[in-house]
């Protein structure tokens, strides 16, 4: 059995390779964005359909840019009020760096389970919509961090993980 979370509802527009990322048609695509349960205990899937380029880079920074703005159905943030994305790029063997403000870390609430969670919404939304992601490290300030709240060492890149999903 296959999931799929980025799936195309609109046809895509051919272009020739000599055409600019910018000149592209943005495709309406739905997505899978990560958030909590009632309890805090898992992370949900919310379903959104947003104009997407194809350009991985550029894609990424609007998924979190919805992560940031929460959830719209019932769901609970989980990321920190007032966190801001610095910055965001990926390497060519599929690293993603997803740079965010020292509000990530100072207004975090603390707990390991949340802590697993915040985590892991992000390495998800990005991991499991945009297939050019491999992994995702996650830093504060334009620095690796030790931990969000002292107790996932975030120094390190993070692959998908679906045992957090309900």
């Amino acid at each position: 059995m296959g999931v799929v979370y980025a799936q195309s509802i609109e046809p895509e527009t051919k272009l020739s390779e000599s055409q600019p990322r910018s000149e592209q048609k943005r495709v309406l695509t739905q997505v899978h964005l990560f958030f909590t349960d009632d309890r805090n205990q898992f992370l949900k899937a919310e379903k959104r359909t947003l104009p997407l380029s194809g350009d991985p880079v550029a894609d990424g920074r609007q998924i979190i840019t919805q992560l940031l703005q929460g959830p719209k159905e019932g769901l609970h943030q989980i990321i920190p009020d007032g966190t801001q994305l610095r910055s965001f790029f990926i390497t060519p063997d599929g690293t993603a760096f997803a740079d965010f403000s020292d509000a990530l870390r100072e207004n975090h609430p603390g707990g390991c389970r949340i802590e697993l969670l915040t985590l892991f919404a992000i390495v998800n939304s990005l991991i499991l919509n945009i297939p050019e992601i491999k992994q995702v490290n996650i830093l504060i300030e334009g620095q690796e961090s030790l931990t969000l709240a002292g107790h996932i060492d975030t120094r390190f890149p993070y692959q998908a993980d679906m045992l957090l999903i309900r």
